[in-house]
């Protein structure tokens, strides 16, 4: 069996990786035993190699196109599928054996992904601006300016600097948002938010808990993980355990 290819964007940290999206089909390759490949491509670069590889553009929430990963190329049938979630999809039909879907709950996992996002919305800024510092120079310059299109920002520096007051209400909010989601598995009445069953809602989870681990500041995630008992950084352990990634 030849390598999958999974498209990701590097970063200043050890081992690049860092971004949640592209780190679901990561933990799913792995978590099915799937040999893959990273090629690592900066900000500025995608829609060029996306392009030379023949990869579909994603439609913004305009209805214009753009290019982004993840995208995972699969030399075995020459499918090439980008989305994290397609992506998750394509892996569960292609290569059935581990299922990350387990009783057919593909409809229930794809309307629990943006519910969960929208759980940390209010940290975005955050997040975001922890983002930009540990990007390579041309991929953080590429970041800035399209960040800043999109959350209507003139001044980086001054408006996504959420330091002190700033820093404390994304926080404040982002724990109410985790609260909200741990009591989604206290209700599941099992380990996983589908009960006993592993699946890629856990997946989705312990990708966003990946990225705040990676971009957040040794306090600042020193705080989240001390949230419900320090939930969210066993989670994130035990995903990785589950995927062969720790």
């Amino acid at each position: 069996m030849q390598p999958l290819i999974l498209y990701d964007i590097p970063s200043k940290l050890p081992g690049n990786n860092w971004t949640p999206n592209p780190a679901k089909p990561r933990f799913v390759l792995s978590y099915k035993g799937l040999p893959f490949e990273t090629v690592w491509v900066e900000y500025p670069d995608i829609a060029g190699v996306l392009k030379e590889i023949g990869a579909d553009p994603s439609k913004n929430a305009d209805g214009s196109e753009t290019y982004t990963v993840p995208v995972v190329k699969d030399p075995n049938t020459g499918a090439i599928v980008t989305d994290s979630f397609e992506i998750a999809e394509y892996l569960e039909k292609t290569y059935p054996a581990k299922p990350i879907f387990p009783h057919n709950s593909n409809a229930l996992i794809r309307i629990f992904d943006p519910t969960f996002i929208a759980t940390s919305a209010s940290a975005a800024r955050l997040a975001m601006r922890r983002s930009s510092e540990i990007l390579n120079p041309p991929s953080a310059a590429y970041f800035i300016t399209t960040r800043s299109k999109s959350f209507g920002v003139t001044n980086w520096e001054e408006e996504m600097s959420p330091d002190g007051e700033k820093c404390d209400e994304n926080l404040a909010n982002l724990r109410k948002g985790y609260e909200t989601v741990n009591g989604w598995y206290e209700k599941s009445q099992g380990k996983w938010i589908v009960g006993d069953n592993f699946s890629y809602a856990d997946i989705i989870v312990a990708c966003r808990i990946l990225w705040l681990k990676r971009v957040l500041r040794e306090g600042e995630w020193k705080e989240v993980n001390s949230w419900n008992d320090g939930k969210w950084g066993q989670l994130l352990e035990d995903v990785e355990k589950e995927c062969n990634l720790a």
